[in-house]
């Protein structure tokens, strides 16, 4: 009977058809309010008697909105049944006493102790089989039926008591949910089942797992496990395998967050939204798999002690972090924003320097300027123990001074105040920036196939989409990070960076895309495999030869110190990553040959026209991205686009009527402003972590 329950558990989390829709986003933010900036605070961690200065400093300093009860489940359920939110409303009725809203976020990242002592079983397994234990976030089993079960009992307690308070404006589930591996009974369990679904028979399992190879054939479900690259090495783990326990563990993540998501819609009222804290750099959790969430939030750390742009780089941090996952996350819900943003030096990076005066500034208006409608803060009070105590806040270690990553965010948060009262509602994306729009086709699963088997070192898999992000970003183009669900006639231009898996269905969207008059960019590494991935028993990336033009004759990868060349119109690039050497058709234009080696003279780049439009392939990676700048820039020309030209770090943005100017960069970078420009913060010159905002 137990197991029986179990699997009936499990179907439903894993399988379950939508039943409640996501809500339209953009209804719980006002369009005049443009972002709504908020702080986590801890109470749990500080003195009750020092609660109301506390809330009182935040509202001082121009707050929004207070971040509460994410790792506070000891203190709301204490002992098992016994639930306790006396000390919660006490926070709660300061924070509408000092005319803060409050969002409120659900337990599930850490366990109380009773946990471990009643339910070890509740823990996930690392891939040496050794149980986690409590003390630290996101350690839960997630498909463990008792541990969702309690995760149910104090989701619905909290929905219960606040689900109808005005003053809650929404609900944040879980705490960065990564998707992580979890090779426990339950977790095992678990994956069959989701095999079973998924399969049906064994024989479809062994066909897609190519289990004939190294004898890994199974007879039933009941033999299979999880496969564990920690147990039999890298080269003894079925990739085919590995990509559906990467697929299982990203379903489970998103059912258990549509789990805890079902039980709140219970309870609250319909003004309160429910959302969740991704990373920006996020390698597991898929958050296009969640069904029930309103919209998509991240968490954006872009300092860690690593050397960027020029030598005040590792004092500004990395431009990518915000600049990809502003976009990428609200492929969810059509909005997102940043929930926890780094408020100075952390206590996990390779080293920790202080940050250059005005950075977090610079990330907060980042983010703001892709279109962020909340900014929230990690955290108000630098904590006086345990494990994050050299990690920065807004409020340093007395309790009472602002950090200058609080001087930061309170001039941010009055300048928007301001801006508040220049916004014109209505405001229609200028026609030069229209005329360039563009879309970034991206898919979580690519990024499981591809990083299991890089065959370079040099293969950068995250950075290799954001690359030609950042490209066309320097071209002046907005670009939004979109699925294959969406809509590609909305954009001129579509771009579609190492794709790996395709199927029919998608390659005949893009032919469709570019027929209709679309400009499509695709580059090396896509289509090189079927959904299961598999090669395909033809040439290599056989699916698109036609789209393209071309056939992929062979592929060539250098060592690092290799100077691979390309020549384009006379100029000449470097490279030594990957090389797709191409046999264009009669009717494709090349576009790029490689100058060296003993294939010099082969197809590098080409271009092919369909119907009213046209696809170019890129098949070569470089490092220093200029070739493939380039060629971007002469697709937007040849379209009749036209194009700016920003250097690395410098980022122009427009949203609601506003531009917004960021230096990421070591130099001073003078604004080309119009004469019409009014210029409502910063100034034309932007030194770096410059802000600069203006109309037209």
């Amino acid at each position: 009977m137990i197991k029986k329950s179990i699997t009936i558990f499990l179907i439903a989390i894993l399988t379950s058809p939508v039943v409640i829709k996501a809500q339209q986003a953009n209804r719980f933010f006002p369009e005049g309010d443009l972002v709504t900036t908020g702080i986590y605070y801890y109470p749990e961690h500080w003195n009750e008697s020092q609660w109301e200065r506390d809330i009182k400093k935040i509202s001082d300093m121009g707050f929004e909105f207070v971040h509460l009860a994410e790792f506070a489940w000891f203190k709301m359920e204490p002992q098992e049944g016994n639930f306790d939110f006396k000390w919660l409303d006490k926070v709660v009725g300061l924070c509408a006493k000092y005319h803060l809203k409050v969002l409120l976020c659900t337990p599930s990242a850490t366990t109380p102790t009773w946990m471990r002592i009643n339910y070890p079983e509740t823990f996930m397994m690392d891939g040496h089989y050794i149980r986690a234990e409590n003390g630290t976030r996101g350690l839960g089993s997630i498909v463990n039926e008792k541990y969702c079960s309690y995760v149910k009992k104090i989701v619905a307690e909290m929905a219960m008591h606040y689900g109808q308070n005005k003053n809650v404006i929404g609900w944040q589930i879980d705490n960065e949910p990564g998707a992580l591996p979890d090779y426990s009974p339950s977790s095992q369990e678990a994956f069959r089942t989701w095999l079973k679904n998924k399969y049906k028979t064994i024989y479809g399992l062994n066909a897609t797992w190519g289990a004939a190879f190294w004898s890994q054939w199974f007879n039933n479900f009941d033999q299979v496990i999880i496969p564990n690259t920690n147990l039999v090495g890298w080269w003894g783990n079925n990739p085919h395998a590995l990509l559906d326990f990467k697929r299982y563990s990203a379903d489970a993540q998103a059912g258990f967050l549509d789990l805890q998501a079902d039980v709140l819609r219970g309870y609250i009222s319909k003004g309160q939204f429910i959302t969740t804290n991704y990373t920006a750099v996020c390698t597991g959790s898929d958050p296009n798999r969640t069904k029930k969430l309103d919209f998509a939030a991240y968490t954006a750390y872009p300092n860690g002690g690593t050397d960027n742009i020029g030598e005040l780089g590792f004092r500004l941090g990395n431009s990518d972090v915000i600049l990809f996952a502003s976009e990428y996350y609200k492929s969810v819900g059509g909005v997102s924003g940043v929930m926890e943003i780094q408020p100075g030096p952390v206590n996990w990076g390779s080293y920790n320097p202080l940050l250059l005066l005005g950075t977090v500034r610079l990330w907060l208006y980042h983010s703001f300027a892709a279109g962020g409608k909340i900014a929230c803060s990690y955290r108000f009070r630098q904590i006086l123990y345990s494990a994050e105590q050299y990690h920065a806040a807004v409020i340093q270690t007395d309790g009472v001074t602002p950090s200058q990553g609080g001087k930061d965010y309170m001039q941010f948060m009055k300048e928007i105040t301001e801006l508040r009262k220049q916004f014109k509602p209505g405001a229609k994306m200028p026609a030069k920036m229209a005329e360039r729009s563009t879309a970034l086709l991206w898919n979580l699963e690519n990024y499981w196939s591809i990083d299991r088997q890089k065959q370079t070192g040099q293969w950068n898999t995250w950075d290799y989409p954001v690359k030609f992000l950042s490209a066309a970003k320097s071209l002046g183009a907005p670009v939004d990070v979109i699925q294959e669900t969406a809509d590609f006639s909305k954009y001129k231009f579509l771009i579609v960076p190492a794709y790996e898996m395709a199927d029919s269905a998608l390659v005949k969207k893009w032919n469709e895309y570019v027929a209709k008059g679309g400009h499509l960019i695709v580059t090396c590494r896509t289509a090189t495999k079927n959904r299961n991935g598999h090669f395909w028993e033809g040439e290599a990336a056989a699916s698109i030869s036609s789209l393209i033009g071309a056939h992929i004759e062979a592929t060539d990868m250098l060592s690092p110190y290799g100077k691979g060349d390309v020549l384009m119109n006379s100029n000449h690039y470097l490279w030594n990553n990957w090389a797709d050497l191409l046999v264009p058709d009669n009717n494709t234009t090349v576009l790029a040959t490689y100058d060296n080696q003993f294939y010099k003279g082969k197809a590098a780049v080409v271009k092919h026209r369909i119907g009213k439009g046209d696809v170019t392939y890129i098949g070569v990676d470089t490092d220093q991205s200029k070739l493939e700048k380039d060629i971007l820039r002469q697709i937007y020309k040849d379209a009749g686009a036209t194009t700016d030209d920003y250097p690395p770090g410098v980022f122009v943005y427009w949203r609601d009527g506003f531009y917004t100017a960021l230096n990421y960069s070591s130099e001073n970078y003078t604004a080309n402003l119009p004469d019409n420009a009014k210029v409502l913060i910063g100034e034309k010159v932007l030194k770096p972590a410059g802000v600069l905002v203006w109309t037209e």
